[in-house]
């Protein structure tokens, strides 16, 4: 079993920023996604992401350190059974012998409350190390895990569409996103990491929703700027809109100034815990006007003559 610190390549007395820039280096070498015909990348991205998670834990790095558990997560096998170097120490009374930085006189100690005291279990019952009636076998150890990272679509998170998923050993699955998905969502596949003796680990995919050229998130909302004619603010009509799904016809009240907003129910966002409910879209107008136009430069000078007031006037300006 590897020794998490020799993994990720820090000193034992290394702190927690320097594990973690050590693993964020590793993970971005290692990363399935940049090495789909090394499978031995794979194996060292889980081993690497295994150690940190491992390191990255107060209790279990202490743990580790004080020789209660091994690499993997797994209750250290006591007094030498099945790890090598727990053997009888001769020259005590009766053989005494010493592993795991415990030392015991034979003939002396009580085994049961040796056992009871490590693993927090009575003298007849199993704990969660998998010993039961004391010397029972250890369960065994479930592979570990994979982290995937996966680029999301900002139309793709909005409608929730399927997500095709190509993982480190070549399967390829069909990934359902959960309303309210955002980047920083994760998800877990139960059974899709690394083999191992009790089962295979899990795959843990971390969503990242990309950026859209013209919308913009806005909690379960959809922002959208939208530009319409001069024409279509003085007299008003109807115009084209993009939403997440197909574009819709939107009515412009005529006299429509540049700002406005126009509300699309039910255009945004799934909302998380509230099935079948969405957000809105939130239509911004802006009103272009074209530019080098030799008859609406005539229009609006003899236009100006009329008295318009001061649209300012609200600002103290």
């Amino acid at each position: 079993m590897a020794d998490p610190y020799k993994t990720l390549g820090v000193a034992r007395t290394a702190s927690e920023a320097e594990i973690k820039k050590a693993y964020r280096k590793l993970a971005k070498e290692l990363h399935p996604d940049r090495n789909k015909d090394n499978p031995k990348a794979a194996e060292r991205f889980s081993g690497v992401t295994n150690a940190y998670d491992l390191l990255s834990d107060k209790d279990k790095r202490a743990r580790f350190d004080r020789g209660e558990i091994d690499g993997d997560g797994n209750p250290a096998a006591p007094f030498g059974f099945g790890g090598g170097g727990g053997g009888p120490r001769p020259g005590g009374p009766g053989g005494g012998f010493r592993s795991q930085g415990f030392e015991f006189g034979g003939g002396e100690a009580d085994m049961g409350d040796i056992f009871e005291g490590l693993f927090g279990g009575g003298r007849g019952g199993g704990g969660r190390g998998g010993f039961a009636s004391g010397f029972g076998r250890q369960a065994a150890a479930k592979g570990g895990d994979i982290q995937y990272r996966l680029q999301v679509p900002f139309v793709d998170a909005a409608t929730l569409a399927p997500q095709r998923v190509t993982l480190g050993d070549g399967a390829t699955i069909e990934l359902k996103l959960p309303a309210g998905v955002e980047s920083g969502t994760q998800m877990r596949l139960a059974g899709k990491g690394q083999p191992g003796p009790g089962g295979a680990g899990d795959a843990l995919v971390t969503i990242e929703v990309q950026p859209h050229r013209f919308f913009t998130r806005e909690g379960d909302d959809v922002r959208v700027d939208l530009p319409i004619s001069l024409a279509e603010a003085v007299l008003g009509g109807k115009v084209r809109a993009p939403t997440v799904e197909n574009p819709v016809m939107l009515t412009i009240p005529a006299g429509t100034s540049s700002g406005k907003v126009l509300r699309l129910k039910g255009k945004g966002f799934h909302r998380k815990g509230a099935p079948g409910e969405r957000g809105d879209q939130l239509v911004t107008l802006a009103v272009t006007v074209p530019a080098d136009d030799a008859a609406l430069r005539q229009f609006v000078e003899g236009w100006a003559g009329r008295d318009e007031g001061n649209p300012r006037a609200a600002m103290g300006v």
